[in-house]
């Protein structure tokens, strides 16, 4: 197939080179001039794990990039891959995905100014950003069906199909998902549709069919053929029962530390219970990243603007953001920071990334600022990112160096790279770890505390 992708971030980009790498044909739109050089150059633009291989391997050849949303003229299907950030109150910013999704409509223009011109042929447009329920339906679509001057259902196509890729498995996500969730009009529940579209977009379904074929046939994936709002709503749902998991076991290893019990124990033991599962059981500083808190705060806000107060997804997002001060909390009960050297070890929110948005490692940093302590903070690839916010903070070559005339160590995220620290630690002034990923190993003449263990 020939495939556009609007947005090269870390959802577009994965997405563009490993659909090139199952034998599509793919362009990437993006603003970004240095983004598309890079891609057009073999480079990933983004730190992830697998993904330099296949920009490398496809770039020139079946993946290029660009800035020119004609290219999506000559394409089967077009999908949309823009950032939705939040606003203030929680809610998510379209700014970005209306102005594509016009963009769009305007290249896909009968008559158009261009000297491509623009196909008469059914052209389908994919959601794959993450928006509320009804965003695709009632915003989206008409803006494309206007700027296009397309009928939906007949020569246009609009659909939802969320992606769930972890930053730092994003390309294992891909290639081999848990389940393809395609949302198309007409597959709405029962009692919302009509005699006349019971079966849905069948264009679009075949569309999208062909473009994830060779993934279903290689890995026998399941496929949720769904409403629009139903799969809009399937992504915050996943990631709203992951986050409040992570909470959960947060809470309950908080008051296992009180008790001197020691929380993996007790999440070993009842990750064996089929109804729990062991995955998203490990405790610690909180989770972070671009999509959960988002999400999150985006389905309380949609939640709230439809008069219903969410006091369980509320609770998920409060006890998160207790867990960074809970680790400072047991630095303070063995030394007082201010003025003197502490060590921050991880700054991206997740091993695999040199993401920070949203990293646990900003509000521990900003805890040990208030309390006057001098910051010296390590981690493999995403010191240059976390510079842009606390450019005073020391930022260090090595752990070891990090660790180095330090009076604690905070351990934010769990980097295999921790785990091997033995004699580093005796370069501390003052040798006390907090560790609140549960990586670093207990040894002697080392002051060792765990987040939710002993």
């Amino acid at each position: 197939m020939n495939v556009s992708i609007v947005g090269s971030g870390y959802v577009g980009t994965t997405v563009a080179a490993c659909l090139a790498d199952l034998g599509h044909d793919v362009t990437t739109i993006d603003v970004d001039e240095s983004v598309v050089d890079a891609i057009n150059d073999g480079e990933a633009p983004i730190h992830e794990p697998g993904l330099d291989p296949l920009v490398s391997a496809w770039a020139g050849k079946r993946l290029r990039a660009t800035t020119d949303y004609d290219a999506v003229r000559d394409t089967d299907l077009t999908m949309l891959a823009l950032p939705t950030p939040s606003n203030d109150d929680g809610s998510i910013d379209l700014d970005a995905m209306e102005a594509g999704a016009r963009s769009v409509g305007e290249a896909l223009a009968r008559g158009g100014d261009s000297d491509a011109g623009a196909s008469d042929d059914y052209h389908l447009v994919v959601v794959k950003s993450t928006v509320v329920p009804g965003t695709t339906e009632d915003i989206l679509e008409p803006i494309i069906a206007e700027a296009s001057d397309r009928t939906p259902g007949e020569d246009l196509g609009v659909a939802v199909n969320p992606e769930f890729q972890r930053e730092g498995s994003a390309v294992d996500d891909f290639m081999e998902p848990d389940k393809i969730v395609l949302g198309v009009a007409g597959r709405e529940p029962t009692r919302r549709r009509t005699a006349s579209d019971a079966d849905g977009d069948s264009r679009a379904l075949d569309l999208l069919a062909e473009c994830y074929e060779p993934i279903v046939v290689d890995w026998d994936v399941p496929v949720v053929e769904t409403g629009r709002r139903e799969a809009e709503m399937i992504k915050y749902a996943n990631n709203a029962f992951l986050a409040a998991k992570v909470s959960l076991i947060n809470d309950i290893g908080n008051v296992c530390k009180e008790y001197g019990v020691d929380a993996y124990e007790v999440a070993e033991a009842i990750g064996l219970d089929h109804r729990i599962g062991e995955a998203f059981l490990r405790s610690g500083v909180g989770w972070g990243g671009s999509c959960f808190p988002k999400d999150l705060d985006a389905l309380i806000a949609a939640a709230e603007a439809a008069d219903y107060e969410p006091p369980v997804l509320r609770a998920v997002r409060d006890l998160n953001d207790l867990q960074p001060e809970r680790l400072l909390s047991l630095l303070d009960d063995h030394v007082n920071v201010a003025g003197e050297r502490v060590a921050v070890l991880g700054l991206a929110f997740k091993p695999g990334t040199d993401d920070v948005r949203n990293s646990r490692a900003i509000p521990v940093i900003e805890g040990l600022q208030e309390r006057g302590a001098a910051v010296v903070a390590y981690d493999p690839v995403a010191s240059d990112p976390m510079r842009e916010h606390f450019p005073g903070v020391t930022y260090a070559d090595s752990a070891e160096a990090a660790l180095d005339g330090a009076v604690g160590a905070l351990v934010v995220t769990d980097w295999d790279e921790f785990a091997t620290l033995e004699d580093e630690f005796d370069a501390m002034a003052e040798p006390v770890v907090v560790d609140g990923r549960r990586i670093v190993s207990r040894r002697d003449g080392l002051t060792y505390e765990g987040l939710t263990w002993e």
